[in-house]
């Protein structure tokens, strides 16, 4: 009798053990810098019912902007295993966890043009393993950047783009830029930096180049080395916009771009679709809902800049 009830025992024992799955987090950012992402994307989950710790474990892995770590990280979290990835710090990472599975859902939180990279097959039906949010600092949202920064700047004449080479889509950039200065009637010199060093290097020949304003390319590397890059624009006095509202937070002198936080808080709600038994080849690609500019008025004084009071009035934030 003691044998028998042992061994009814145990199987009321293993099923009352619900399963909890794992969301593996992958950035080619860094944590420090991601703080504000990392609790939208909790946040989304919350509001989905899964609990960080409760009913979903995550498990997190960062590049801090070195992509040719990705496809390790990625190797990791599928050994795990993960039963989602959710790509975060755009096309670097989603590509890595797109080419080390094709059976594991992956969610991305944003990026351009993602038909082109590769990434679905299309917006609105994505196929595969794969779906996510679109573009950030797309295509158009450059043009628009700069003529922010000519709008500080209106007697100058040349500008710069800065780029990192190794990010997919700066592919992108270079048409564009082309495209700036015809309709606006500036030269665009086109700068590229993928190290420190490299960064150091971009801006010291931005006198040289006698560029009066700089367009900061939205990229995972250049976020995490974030706090370099608005001193290496305070150092050599130039007016940079960027991509996100994190730059003009820590000093920098605007933003223009879309909500990464509201990206990153959709993408946990496709994550938690997928927990919930939903594919991926059936969520389209979502296309940003929010953009945002942010202009910082304590940097355009240090400038010596005068933010025109229609730029004012079209901000969305104004950091004094």
């Amino acid at each position: 009798m003691l044998l028998l009830g042992s061994a009814v025992a145990r199987p009321a024992k293993v099923h009352s053990q619900a399963f909890v799955p794992t969301v593996g987090f992958l950035s080619s950012r860094s944590p420090e810098e991601s703080q504000r992402l990392v609790a939208a994307f909790l946040k989304g989950l919350n509001d989905k019912g899964f609990v960080e710790g409760k009913n979903v474990v995550i498990e997190y892995r960062w590049a801090q902007g070195r992509y040719d770590q990705l496809p390790a990280l990625a190797a990791e979290l599928i050994n795990r295993p993960v039963s989602v990835i959710f790509a975060a710090g755009g096309p670097p990472s989603a590509l890595a966890a797109k080419a080390a599975t094709s059976t594991i859902p992956i969610v991305f939180s944003a990026a351009n043009d993602p038909v082109r990279l590769g990434l679905v097959a299309s917006l609105a039906r994505p196929g595969g393993n794969v779906t996510g949010m679109g573009g950030t600092f797309t295509t158009g949202l450059a043009m628009k950047g700069l003529q922010f920064v000519t709008e500080l700047v209106p007697k100058a004449t040349v500008f710069a783009f800065l780029l990192n080479p190794f990010n997919p889509t700066a592919a992108l950039v270079i048409p564009e830029a082309r495209e700036a200065e015809q309709q606006l009637g500036v030269k665009v010199e086109l700068l590229s930096a993928s190290t420190e060093g490299e960064l150091e290097a971009s801006f010291a020949t931005l006198k040289g180049l006698n560029a009066r304003g700089l367009v900061v390319y939205a990229d995972p590397f250049f976020d995490s080395r974030r706090d370099m890059i608005v001193a290496l624009s305070a150092r050599y006095s130039v007016p940079a916009i960027y991509g996100w509202r994190d730059y003009v937070a820590s000093g920098g002198l605007m933003s223009y771009g879309s909500s990464l936080v509201s990206s990153y808080e959709r993408a946990a709600t496709y994550v938690s679709r997928i927990l919930a038994g939903e594919r991926p080849a059936d969520l389209p690609v979502q296309q940003p809902a929010v953009f945002e500019l942010v202009i910082n008025l304590k940097t355009a004084k240090t400038l010596g800049l005068t933010v025109p009071p229609l730029l004012l009035a079209e901000a969305n934030e104004v950091i004094e």
